[in-house]
């Protein structure tokens, strides 16, 4: 149904505008017009670039499953030698190498051979980065039908994958405990990075880290902060995997281990800083609420919270932000992509103040909110 309040003139404008541009006519034309075709062009490119996206994830998912990005960093390699390598059609893998280098993960020489692009190069560098990728086809299932998945109330590959969502105790598939952590782990280190390069920790005696898998955030404090006591707080099947991470960092001692649900279990005493790395986007309102609230009253005056996840622009929509994360946390049962302003509402009625939310280095990687327990 439509909005019946009285619309103001620059929405009435706009939405006047709206329509004549969606007109067949209007397109031709401003194809053609000097002043319009410009635009027209570079809008109607756009809009085809957004159609075919799913064709350009998927070519990824081949040049990253096929290993041709690992094996163009010994040097240019010919169509017929990388599909020798794995079996292929010659021209098939011409097609696969032609859309590599037309996203500019490739680069296509004179003589026919392809190298590695920079930004297929930076994707090499990004730690997790193919593991996730790979990881998608449960994802992509979870998206073939969009409507579906927006009505709700249907099993999702992505709800069975990350079972700790629900709040998951006792026998779980140690192989599916496995590929859970090793995924979160592998994808923390630019969160970690971002994160300690936003938020300064000077001050902060005891760091207690909720939700924090198998040590990956805390190896990174723990490397930059020598002096801090931390401990690591997650399900008991969560953190069979933390120990060989932290010995691995050399933090083993300085890192206390605390097996524990934060829905049902009390927190630890003793820390004057709280972090929540990627834990709020997982969680409906009601568990958040209650996380914060517990929080609050584990936390001493003074004590600080520390959230870093992926946000949503809020009323600046962000493509990446409300697209994948927003559709990802959707399609795993509970999660949803808050914004900034909506985490700050949420700690502020939990009884935080001095609520602070820098601007983000990378919103695709994470952004922050801070506060702290005043009273």
């Amino acid at each position: 149904m439509a909005d019946t309040a009285a619309p103001k003139s620059g929405m009435t404008l706009r939405g006047a505008m709206a329509r004549l541009i969606a007109r067949p006519g209007f397109q031709a034309w401003a194809a053609r017009f000097p002043l319009t075709r410009g635009m027209a062009r570079r809008d109607g490119a756009e809009i085809f670039r957004i159609v075919q996206g799913f064709v350009e994830a998927q070519a990824l998912t081949a040049l990253v499953e096929l290993d041709v990005l690992d094996r163009l960093t010994a040097g240019p390699a010919r169509a017929a030698t990388l599909a020798h390598a794995h079996g292929l059609d010659e021209e098939r893998m011409q097609i696969l190498l032609q859309a590599g280098a037309a996203m500019g993960l490739l680069k296509r020489h004179r003589d026919g051979r392809f190298s590695l692009g920079r930004k297929g190069a930076a994707l090499l560098g990004v730690p997790g980065l193919r593991q996730m990728i790979r990881h998608h086809g449960a994802f992509y299932r979870d998206m073939e039908d969009p409507v579906a998945l927006l009505r709700g109330g249907a099993e999702t590959e992505l709800a069975a994958f990350w079972p700790y969502v629900f709040g998951a105790r006792g026998a779980v598939d140690p192989e599916v405990t496995a590929t859970y952590s090793d995924l979160m782990a592998d994808s923390q280190a630019l969160v970690a990075q971002d994160t300690l390069a936003t938020v300064p920790m000077r001050g902060i005696r005891h760091l207690m880290d909720i939700g924090g898998g198998t040590g990956a955030f805390l190896s990174a404090v723990g490397r930059a902060h020598p002096g801090m006591a931390m401990t690591l707080v997650d399900l008991p099947q969560v953190l069979e995997g933390a120990g060989a991470r932290l010995s691995r960092a050399g933090l083993a001692d300085r890192v206390t281990l605390h097996p524990a649900s934060f829905r049902d279990d009390p927190l630890p005493g003793g820390a004057d800083a709280i972090s929540l790395i990627r834990v709020l986007y997982d969680h409906r309102d009601d568990t958040v609420r209650a996380l914060l609230s517990k929080i609050h009253d584990t936390l001493p005056t003074g004590g600080r919270l520390i959230i870093s996840e992926p946000m949503s622009g809020g009323a600046r929509p962000d493509r990446i932000t409300d697209v994948y994360f927003a559709f990802y946390t959707m399609a795993m049962g509970t999660g949803r992509t808050r914004s900034a302003a909506r985490i700050a509402e949420m700690c502020v009625q939990a009884g935080f103040e001095g609520i602070a939310t820098p601007r983000a280095r990378r919103p695709f990687v994470t952004s922050v909110v801070t506060c702290v327990k005043s009273v």
